[in-house]
C-alpha cells in the first residue's frame, strides 16, 4: 500500500529554522505534506523557502507571532483559512487568533481526498494581568471544537496537526506536579482534549504508537538544562479522525541528537499513513 507521509512542526520563526538546518532534515526527512506552525514570515518568504511545494499561509495580522502553513508535495484540491464561520456573528476572526488554523484538501494518488490542518493554539497565561490571554485561548477553542466535529462527521479522513499548548496527561509534561496551575496544562486546558477523543472520537496517533510513557516530549525550553535533562513537555499532536487513525502505521518525535543540533525549541513529529 502507498504511504504518506506527514510531518508537523513549530519552526519558531521559519527564517531561524532554516538558518539552523531546517532545510537539511526537510531533504533527509522528504515528508509528502508539512504543517507549520509559528511561521512568522509573509507569504512571499514562505514561498521562498518552500519552492516547488503546494503551500497555503495564513500571515498573523499581529507582526511577528504565529502564521501557520501547509505544505504539500501532492496538489491540493481546496483550501479554507481560519475558523471565521465559527465565531458567533459568522465574522472575521479577532486578530490574535489569526495565523492559527488553515485547512487544506490534498489530492491522494488513488484519487481521494485527505483533510490537513495545521493548527497553532494560543498558550496563554494564568500571571496575574494577563488573565486576558486564557479568554481569547478558550474562546478560540470552542470554535476549534465546533469545526473538529464537522471534521467528523464529514467523514472524509482528515487530521488535525500541530502545536496544541495542551499537555494532556501527566505523561506528557516531565514536571506534571510542579505545574498543575500553569497554562497549558490547567484541567479546564486538558478537557478539550477528552472532548476530542473521547466524545468526538480522534485518536491521538502519537500517544497511541507510543505506549503508556513518559513523553516522549515534543518542546524543551531553549534555556537552562531543560532539553539534554529531556524535561519536556508533549504539546504537538497529529489528531486522526475516525477514517484515517487505523491507517497510521509509524509515528515519531524527530528529537535532534545535541543541543546544538536543534532548528526549533520543537522537535517535528512525524507520522506514517497506509493509505
Amino acid at each position: 500500500m502507498p504511504e504518506l507521509v506527514v510531518a508537523t512542526a513549530n519552526v519558531n520563526g521559519i527564517r531561524a529554522a532554516y538558518r539552523r538546518g531546517m532545510g537539511e532534515w526537510i531533504a533527509a526527512r522528504t515528508p509528502d505534506v508539512l504543517l507549520l506552525q509559528e511561521v512568522r514570515a509573509p507569504d512571499e518568504i514562505v514561498d521562498e523557502y518552500l519552492d516547488g511545494w503546494h503551500v497555503i499561509h495564513q500571515c498573523c495580522d499581529i507582526k511577528g507571532r504565529a502564521g501557520v502553513a501547509v505544505a504539500s508535495r501532492l496538489p491540493l484540491h481546496a483550501v479554507r483559512v481560519g475558523l471565521g464561520a465559527h465565531t458567533p456573528d459568522g465574522g472575521p476572526e479577532p486578530a490574535v487568533d489569526t495565523g492559527r488554523w488553515v485547512e487544506a484538501d490534498v489530492e491522494l494518488p488513488d484519487g481521494g481526498l485527505l483533510t490537513v490542518v495545521s493548527a497553532y493554539l494560543h498558550s496563554g497565561s494564568t500571571k496575574p494581568g494577563e488573565e486576558h490571554t486564557m479568554v481569547a485561548k478558550y474562546a478560540h477553542l470552542e470554535k476549534v471544537t465546533a469545526r473538529m466535529a464537522e471534521l467528523v462527521a464529514a467523514e472524509t479522513p482528515a487530521l488535525v496537526a500541530g502545536d496544541l499548548n495542551i499537555a494532556h496527561q501527566n505523561v506528557d509534561i516531565a514536571n506534571w506536579k510542579g505545574n498543575l496551575k500553569s497554562a497549558g496544562f490547567l484541567p479546564e486546558e486538558r478537557a478539550y482534549v477528552d472532548r476530542w477523543l473521547d466524545e468526538q472520537g480522534w485518536t491521538d496517533v502519537g500517544r497511541a504508537h507510543a505506549g503508556d510513557g513518559p513523553g516522549p516530549y515534543t518542546w524543551w525550553s531553549w534555556r537552562g538544562q531543560a532539553f539534554v535533562n529531556d524535561k519536556g513537555w508533549r504539546i504537538d499532536y497529529q489528531l486522526a479522525n475516525p477514517a484515517l487513525a487505523p491507517k497510521a502505521v509509524k509515528v515519531e518525535v524527530d528529537r535532534a541528537e545535541t543541543y546544538e543540533g536543534r532548528w526549533s525549541d520543537h522537535a517535528p513529529l512525524v507520522a506514517t499513513y497506509e493509505l
